[in-house]
């Protein structure tokens, strides 16, 4: 009993560290960036994908909860974060569809079977980093209008970074795979 007790609790310090860690990669990511109106581009898509890809739906979605809690509080760790503001009134701008698209597109890379072929894994992972732009520009257009340029703004700039990303994390996601049996 006791041992079933201390292999629990490591696994449960294991799954914190791992929470905690992915955020911290997450906030780096956030300040990994070419500036833009009104979204700038990141790496923070990549990571969202490698989390959810390597560490499954669950350790993902928690990891960015954790992010956008740490975000919520005040913590410098968005992308435009603390000179365009901090906490709430920041995550209440342009960015804040993409920021909570991050959740379904950790859950989708986390969640769908990705031990397939190469090209069913990248239109799986295209569908997951989709879901951030759609959450996103639906937000954007919500927030500055629906009469402005809302695609050329919130998602064209970044298709080629995105097909890039997603083409890598495609070529490496047999072997982020293997990480899931060590959790």
């Amino acid at each position: 009993m006791e041992n079933i007790k201390t292999e629990s609790n490591q696994k449960i310090i294991k799954y914190l560290l791992i929470i905690f860690l992915g955020s911290l990669l997450l906030a780096i990511s956030a300040k990994i960036k070419i500036p833009f109106y009104p979204v700038p581009m990141t790496m923070q898509t990549f990571v969202v994908i490698l989390i959810g890809v390597t560490f499954g739906w669950k350790i993902g979605i928690t990891t960015i909860s954790l992010y956008l809690f740490e975000g919520l509080v005040g913590l410098p760790v968005f992308a435009g974060t603390p000179e365009k503001g901090i906490g709430l009134t920041y995550f209440m701008g342009p960015t804040m569809g993409y920021l909570i698209g991050f959740m379904s597109a950790t859950f989708i890379a986390g969640y769908l079977n990705l031990k397939t072929n190469i090209l069913i894994i990248f239109l799986k992972l295209v569908l997951s980093v989709s879901s951030i732009y759609i959450i996103g520009i639906l937000w954007l257009g919500t927030l500055i209008g629906w009469d402005k340029p809302i695609l050329e703004l919130g998602l064209k700039p970044f298709l080629f970074a995105e097909l890039f990303k997603i083409s890598l994390l495609t070529i490496l996601t047999k072997k982020l795979l293997t990480f899931r049996k060590f959790i």
